[in-house]
């Protein structure tokens, strides 16, 4: 996997897809969903059950219409575990520059969490090829706006955890290229009607495109994944155009 195939896969729809807690009797049912709305990125954390399993079902499922990776991911064994399983991502919480370097090592795409411009500035000069803002709460919109002039602009600024859809549109207009998306995508255990309440300010209603577009049906994906779980089954072409 190299940096460039990343930047495509990244540009078609700028959403890391966490699947935490995923299972390997599932997992490809909720990636046929995702996939079938867009996603190009999608991430199973190490804290899930036997998450190799799902990621390399995810990798042998899609081929190259999806890069799979490992989050959480804090040692170079479990680096080869994933470069083996057929993944191609590897994201962290924390910035840690010698896993950095060995994940380039195996030719893997590096997205580590950082909350600091020093933190941020160590990772990028030890190969990262994007930043997780992680958690975003820690750096609001006003505080990414001031990060975005000191960076690359061709450098992906991705705020990961406690992104609500309605806090989108902030984060983009501060700079934020990409997001990552965990509890609003998959909770294990959640009924339909749970998932539904999960986002009601985007039911019935078309996001900006500040927005990203693609997340105009994301309450109709928490309702399809939720069927995916229980059917093995895609019904998005149901879902209202």
């Amino acid at each position: 996997m190299n940096s460039t195939e990343f930047q495509s896969a990244f540009q078609d729809l700028p959403l890391v897809a966490i699947l935490r807690s995923v299972t390997p009797d599932e997992v490809n049912a909720i990636g046929e969903v995702l996939v079938e709305e867009g996603f190009r990125l999608i991430e199973v954390p190490l804290i899930s059950p036997d998450p190799f399993t799902s990621i390399e079902r995810l990798a042998r499922h899609f081929g190259d219409r999806v890069l799979v990776g490992a989050g959480t991911v804090r040692t170079e064994a479990q680096l080869d575990q994933l470069r083996d399983a057929g993944g191609s991502l590897m994201v962290t919480p924390h910035g840690d520059t010698a896993l950095i370097a060995a994940a380039k090592r195996r030719g893997l795409i590096a997205m580590p969490g950082e909350t600091t411009p020093t933190e941020d500035f160590a990772v990028l000069d030890a190969g990262a090829d994007a930043l997780k803002i992680f958690p975003a709460e820690a750096v609001p919109p006003a505080i990414l706006r001031a990060w975005r002039t000191v960076f690359p602009p061709e450098l992906p600024l991705c705020p990961t955890g406690g992104v609500e859809p309605e806090g989108i549109a902030p984060y983009v207009a501060a700079g934020a290229g990409g997001f990552g998306l965990g509890s609003g995508l998959y909770k294990p255990g959640f009924s339909a009607a749970e998932r539904q309440s999960l986002c009601p300010s985007l039911a019935g209603r078309e996001v900006s495109e500040d927005e990203f577009k693609p997340l105009r049906l994301m309450n109709g994906l928490y309702l399809e994944i939720e069927r995916a779980c229980h059917h093995g089954t895609s019904a998005l072409d149901e879902l209202p155009a």
